[in-house]
């Protein structure tokens, strides 16, 4: 177990080195100029060589690597050009409303997902199980902007029950406050800003784990040991959710742990369209700007949280399948 958690560690530092020069190089590629994006139309070339000395981009690229890779080392991601704040700080600030809404999304995920799936096995070859498999292929074919936006016009300008963007306050300090002074308001409040954003984007990962479950269900259901426990005389009902369900979850536990750590890259679709202050909208503001320390910290730091979760969720096969060994 110890070998192999070394051995993890080691592919995944190499992982994160490759995903640092990979993002570091393409950023140099992407047309525009950070200097004259900063300083405006107006500015004058000597203006623009002064800020470009400035902020370290007059040598050569190599160079400019060779000083972000050390300095991180030391644990500095560097400066935001456009926000002359320190990209950790940054990334800190938005970290909880990213956070925040995977774990909502995730949460809408599975209590949607894995029962409908589930069912759709049990009921295999019926109308049941025909018609939630085609909704679910409309739900992972529809793109998750247009279902924001559909959410928007019924829930908020139709119906008037969620505001239709922001983030007024967060489910974590919402629910500080409800602990410490039984404020109950607050996470009403929290709940009613992220319920559209987080529904949006977890009925899409719903429909996918949904046919994920009917799929790893079906095959277990096929197996010898379930035949064996209904010849037994064995209610159907136990051996769904005592010898099936548990067996069928590795894969589907798979398919969230990827999803989880997708999530926390941030949302980019469904935190603009919603205006939500995530990650993923960071992460595009600063493309525009052509603010290298901060979306290759952002993309860093995604990257890392992706790894990761797929080590947590190898381990987890090791809770459900007892006789999954590590060497």
């Amino acid at each position: 177990m110890v070998r192999y958690l070394i051995k993890r560690i080691l592919h995944l530092t190499i992982v994160i080195f490759g995903v640092l020069v990979l993002v570091f190089a393409i950023g140099r590629m992407i047309p525009g100029d950070p200097a004259r994006v900063m300083l405006g139309e107006r500015a004058t070339e000597e203006m623009i060589m002064n800020m470009k000395v400035k902020l370290g981009l007059d040598k050569p690229v190599p160079v400019q690597f060779l000083i972000y890779f050390t300095n991180l080392l030391k644990g500095d991601m560097g400066t935001s050009i456009t926000q002359f704040m320190p990209v950790i700080d940054i990334i800190g600030n938005h970290f909880a409303a990213t956070l925040e809404l995977a774990l909502m999304s995730v949460l809408w995920a599975i209590i949607i997902g894995i029962p409908i799936g589930i069912y759709a096995a049990v009921k295999k070859d019926t109308l049941i199980d025909y018609t939630t498999m085609t909704v679910a292929l409309f739900g992972v074919s529809m793109p998750v902007f247009w279902i924001g936006l559909i959410f928007i016009i019924i829930f908020s300008v139709q119906l008037g029950i969620f505001p239709a963007s922001g983030r007024e306050i967060g489910l974590f300090e919402a629910f500080g406050l409800l602990i410490s002074k039984g404020d109950l308001s607050a996470v009403k409040t929290a709940f009613s800003f992220i319920f559209m954003p987080s529904l949006a984007l977890g009925s899409m990962y719903a429909a996918l784990i949904a046919r994920m479950a009917r799929s790893s269900m079906l095959e277990v259901l096929n197996e010898n040991y379930i035949e064996t426990a209904r010849a037994k005389g064995v209610k159907e009902r136990i051996v769904i959710n005592k010898h099936a369900r548990r067996n069928a979850m590795i894969p589907i536990v798979t398919v969230i742990g990827m999803q989880m750590g997708s999530l926390m890259g941030g949302a980019i679709l469904t935190e603009t369209v919603f205006a939500w202050p995530g990650l993923g909208r960071e992460l595009v503001e600063a493309i525009f700007a052509r603010d290298y320390p901060l979306f290759q910290g952002i993309v860093l730091f995604s990257a890392l949280f992706f790894s990761l979760m797929n080590l947590l969720v190898d381990l987890s096969y090791l809770v459900l399948d007892p006789r999954i060994k590590y060497e």
